[in-house]
């Protein structure tokens, strides 16, 4: 029976098998050809990458071949490439779209298609929606034989996006510090790209994990405080004053202090859209997704900025970047990006930043959050997940249709609906209930003004899901 392709906050995922088949991949990319023959019936070019999972190579040569036979020209990177890179690549060379055979951070035996639109973009639903619908048209159809395309463009997507970070990020000054630098790709697609910048600049940096391993160690390549022992190890054997890490496409972002301390990636957005302003003088607008921190809110209303909230997922952030509203863009997911450049999650250009702001600012991130703790006071995001039974998940889902008037003695203030249910208390602190898509957990953000009122916060919203 064949699979029913949907796609989510990043692209259509499944284990490579059982669902991500090479049949599957042919009726999910038939279904992106069949969109963009429709939105340009002649000279169609889309872009097609891979990171480095099992069998990328293969799919990216499927891929072209049903593109080429919906009179499509497929433009193959043949080389692993980050996102980010795929989609500046899609406006630097004008191309149609982009499809990306990634799962991102999702453990080894995943693989995904993920569709970027002609201006560098995630796909937004009206286009998934899309897709879905020609996929099962495509079904009903007949469809040509298989044929590798005698029409076919390469590209290699990584020197345009190494010289667009060098016009953004200050390596002169990073160089003049003397600041050293540990880069974890976690075995993914970011090798070879930002320390390839480094080199170019003469600034120490090692790297660890810099293989092709499509089983990523064994793990998810989630660039997290668990999984980054090694560069922690190889931080201390070189005196680096930071450790940049990137998940498998290295859209997402993972950042160690020079003492060891991972912070989390609600602090790094609020660091950086304070740095941007002090030092790029950029005020147009922030935007932050619902489940993301209120230290963001506090630091808007502080330099005068405006504030907008979205839904989860990056495509929302990625449209008010694409019209200049906003400075920067950040989801507590780990995905970042800035004004002027792609509007997708952007890793490499996070680590980075965090880089130019240590060097620049000459006091470690944790020092920096310190300061923006006593200008507007302090914030203790957390987020965790919460495996329900199929039956619980349907009955929390009706639950979740009626706000509580308060839970654990907090009243509630606002109710919010952007995305999932959020619950605003009166002192600030909020929680946020948001069901996956695709498996029965629930994923409940809180954030509270104290670690105290963090952890009292965090047992509430645990206890109202099962109560």
């Amino acid at each position: 029976m064949d699979a029913l392709i949907k796609f989510g906050t990043s692209g259509w995922r499944a284990i490579v098998a059982e669902e991500f088949t090479h049949h599957n991949v042919r009726r999910a990319v038939r279904g992106i050809a069949r969109y963009v023959a429709g939105q340009k019936p002649q000279g169609a070019r889309v872009l097609v990458g891979r990171d480095p999972r099992f069998m990328g190579e293969t799919f990216v040569r499927i891929a072209a071949e049903v593109l080429a036979q919906h009179g499509i020209t497929p433009v193959v990177i043949e080389e692993v490439a980050p996102t980010p890179a795929i989609s500046f690549a899609i406006t630097a060379r004008q191309t149609d779209g982009a499809i990306n055979f990634t799962a991102s951070h999702n453990p080894p035996e995943y693989n995904g298609i993920k569709f970027n639109t002609p201006d560098g973009a995630p796909a937004l639903p009206e286009v998934t929606k899309a897709i879905e619908a020609e996929v099962l048209n495509g079904d009903a159809a007949t469809n040509p034989g298989s044929a590798f395309p005698e029409r076919i463009e390469t590209a290699d997507v990584k020197p345009a996006y190494l010289d667009r970070l060098k016009e953004i990020i200050d390596f002169a000054a990073i160089k003049k510090s003397g600041f050293h630098v540990v880069f974890d790709p976690l075995w993914g697609a970011g090798r070879g790209y930002p320390d390839t910048l480094f080199h170019e600049a003469n600034i120490p940096v090692a790297t660890v994990h810099d293989v092709r391993d499509v089983l990523f160690g064994g793990h998810a390549p989630e660039p997290e405080d668990h999984l980054l022992g090694e560069a922690r190890a190889k931080m201390r054997a070189t005196g680096a004053g930071l450790i940049m890490a990137t998940d498998g496409d290295a859209d997402r972002f993972g950042i160690v202090d020079a003492d060891g301390t991972f912070l989390q990636p609600n602090y790094i957005i609020a660091i950086l859209f304070d740095y941007l302003v002090e030092s790029r003088g950029w005020k147009n607008g922030v935007a932050k997704s619902v489940a993301t921190t209120n230290l963001v809110n506090a630091l808007a209303t502080h330099h005068g900025v405006e504030l907008f909230e979205t839904p989860v997922g990056f495509k929302y952030i990625g449209e008010l970047i694409k019209q200049d509203k906003i400075a920067i863009g950040g989801e507590e997911s780990a995905g970042l990006s800035i004004r002027n450049h792609v509007p997708e999650k952007d890793g490499i250009l996070a680590g980075l930043l965090c880089c130019e702001a240590v060097a620049v600012r000459r006091r470690t991130l944790k020092q920096q959050l310190e300061s923006l703790f006593a200008e507007v006071g302090s914030f203790y995001p957390l987020r965790e997940n919460f495996r329900l039974t199929p039956e619980g998940k349907e009955t929390f889902t009706e639950k979740c249709k009626t706000a509580p008037a308060e839970i654990a003695g907090l009243k509630v203030a606002e109710v919010v609906r952007t995305d999932g249910l959020k619950l605003v208390f009166t002192d600030g602190s909020w929680i946020c209930y948001r069901l996956s898509g695709t498996e029965p957990v629930v994923r409940v953000y809180t954030e509270a003004r104290t670690p105290e009122g963090s952890a009292k916060l965090s047992s509430a919203a645990k206890q109202w899901v099962f109560d």
